[in-house]
């Protein structure tokens, strides 16, 4: 059939598949509306196979099949467009849908360039509906239902439905592309630096450094880190291995690390609430200070009771050397906790 339409210069039907799996096609397997088509090209293939370039005309309604031998002819009626009656919202549909294919072509890197220029010199309504279905990327199914429709309003409002899917979708595969690209880029600039600064520390003489981190790490396989505090810890040391020793941020970064490493993550004294145990060491230890030591008391008191309490903190207040530190020491030896300084002079939050 193809061949001899395309040696006399004859238009044909194309009729799709109800199932494409099928490989020798009856008449029930076909579908009953179909393509008027112009062969513009044929090419044989090197496998013996034949492929066309086709230009559809007209669209047409199979009404009974007359012959099968040599090839399928049929009697068929052509199907018309029905116009639509409100023209300003169809223009308006139209308009969305030169835009809509416009956006997915943008984001289809297999689609080229060429087509948008195609799309925005069509004029003609019915044929830019045609053209753009035709074109889609969606199943046969999907378009042979567009093909079926008469009316050209109800047929752009379905392309519309269609199309804005199909952007969703290409939209959605331009964002997993980029981000997949950008991090293989981020991946191998990073490789590319590590591997320069390792050059430049080699050159340097970086390697007590690198003998340093790599205790610091081993000794924190070793603590009972919290979730937080291991992130911190990991960051911290990546960073280290970023900068060199002479870095004045360096040192700055490092010290806080061995601070966070010399302090007994997941270790605790049992506390002893012995109040005369306490009260004796307090009149040992200071003269005088009834009232001090009796809220000192009082205070354990409740602790020994509650079991936690996180308020009030006790706060003594006073110039040098009238016994604040020695009591807190005091307290400590009392209820059998190690003794910590720690000053907060100087510091802008001391919260």
């Amino acid at each position: 059939a193809v061949n001899d339409a395309y040696k006399t210069n004859k238009l044909i039907g194309v009729l799709a598949q109800k199932d494409a799996n099928v490989e020798d096609p009856q008449v029930h397997d076909l579908c009953a509306v179909g393509t008027v088509a112009k062969i513009v090209k044929l090419i044989k293939m090197p496998d013996g196979g034949t492929t066309i370039i086709i230009q559809g005309k007209k669209r047409f309604q199979v009404h009974e099949i007359v012959s099968e031998d040599p090839y399928f002819k049929a009697k068929v009626s052509l199907l018309t467009e029905e116009a639509p009656t409100n023209e300003e919202d169809f223009a308006a549909i139209v308009s969305s849908i030169k835009d809509l294919a416009s956006k997915i072509i943008q984001l289809s890197p297999n689609i080229p360039t060429e087509a948008s220029i195609i799309l925005r010199n069509i004029e003609q309504p019915s044929f830019l509906i045609n053209f753009v279905s035709s074109n889609l990327n969606s199943d046969l199914a999907e378009k042979q239902s567009l093909l079926e429709i008469n009316d050209l309003h109800k047929r752009s409002e379905r392309l519309i439905h269609i199309l804005q899917r199909e952007l969703q979708f290409a939209e959605l595969k331009d964002k997993v592309t980029s981000k997949t690209r950008t991090e293989i880029d981020k991946q191998q600039r990073e490789y590319f630096l590590q591997q320069q600064l390792k050059s430049i520390k080699e050159e340097l003489g970086g390697d007590s450094n690198e003998r340093e981190l790599a205790q610091m790490k081993k000794k924190a396989e070793t603590k009972k880190w919290t979730d937080a505090a291991k992130k911190l810890d990991q960051s911290g040391i990546e960073k280290l291995e970023r900068m060199h020793p002479s870095t004045p941020d360096y040192s700055v970064v490092y010290n806080h690390l061995d601070l966070m490493l010399d302090l007994p993550w997941g270790e605790f004294t049992e506390d002893n609430y012995n109040l005369n145990n306490a009260k004796k060491v307090l009149d040992s230890d200071h003269y005088g200070m009834q009232k001090i030591k009796n809220r000192i008391i009082e205070y354990l008191a409740v602790l020994k009771l509650k079991g936690d309490m996180k308020s009030p903190i006790l706060c003594f207040v006073g110039p040098p050397g009238i016994g604040k530190t020695s009591l807190g020491k005091s307290i400590a030896h009392a209820i059998g906790r190690k003794y910590v300084r720690v000053s907060l002079g100087g510091l802008h939050d001391e919260s």
